[in-house]
């Protein structure tokens, strides 16, 4: 990725929370993590254990005393918050995120997070260009601190990293309405041969429902010369009693 992105943590106030974000960071290919006045020792043996196969990223970290000197070498930063604040900044969802990233030449990017129990405070927000709010539930909307980092860390690498996704994802090419009429005459056809449509005024409609379910699962030509053979296959069965 062009852009560089780093995680900000203001005072976290559990090793083991740092621990599972350095663990999901890597995962998603980050590696850069910023701890401002942790409330602790950093790191400590929960970190450390926490981290499983991270124990790089969390050797690395850097560790400040203020916000200010955590973020003067961003180009943006992004702050993540578990509700809407009656502040003068710009609330963004994912998407306007995305659109930013793409809109902007960004270098480096900072993603903040607040401490567990209370989130960031109005003053550590004042340092950022926009505040994120991961949707939830609206009946609990607080999420684990490595919870929030993880999301965020997944979708910025499933941004980066669509043509991937895309190709595991990949559909073949939906077969032609021609092809897929000439599968249903067929079908049509063979059902009438075998009266499956009873009682005859019903048959209309029935055709319809199996119109409908036919179209709905879009096949491919592949999967249409399946099925053809299967009611190809059926039928000769039958004729053989």
């Amino acid at each position: 990725m062009k852009t560089k992105f780093e995680i900000v943590l203001i005072k976290p106030q559990l090793g083991e929370n740092i621990g599972a974000c350095a663990r999901s960071m890597k995962n998603f290919g980050f590696k850069d993590l910023k701890i401002v006045s942790p409330k602790f020792s950093f790191p400590n043996h929960k970190t450390k254990v926490t981290s499983v196969g991270a124990v790089d990223v969390i050797k690395k970290t850097k560790i400040y005393n203020n916000i200010e000197a955590a973020l003067k070498t961003f180009d943006t930063v992004v702050s993540m918050s578990a509700r809407r604040r009656d502040i003068n900044k710009k609330h963004i969802t994912m998407l306007d995120f995305f659109k930013l990233l793409k809109n902007n030449n960004y270098r480096k990017v900072g993603i903040m997070f607040g401490p567990e129990s209370s989130g960031l405070s109005n003053k550590d927000l004042s340092y950022s260009n926009y505040i994120l709010q991961i949707p939830t539930s609206k009946n609990f909307k607080s999420l684990n601190l490595s919870h929030s980092v993880t999301i965020m860390c997944y979708e910025i690498f499933k941004y980066f990293n669509s043509k991937t996704f895309n190709k595991f994802g990949k559909k073949l090419k939906i077969s032609s309405k021609s092809k897929i009429l000439t599968l249903m005459n067929h079908l049509v056809n063979l059902l009438d041969t075998n009266q499956f449509f009873i009682p005859k005024e019903k048959k209309h409609s029935m055709i319809v429902n199996i119109n409908n379910l036919i179209y709905r699962l879009e096949p491919n030509d592949k999967e249409l010369r399946i099925l053809a053979s299967i009611f190809s296959s059926l039928n000769k069965k039958k004729d053989k009693r």
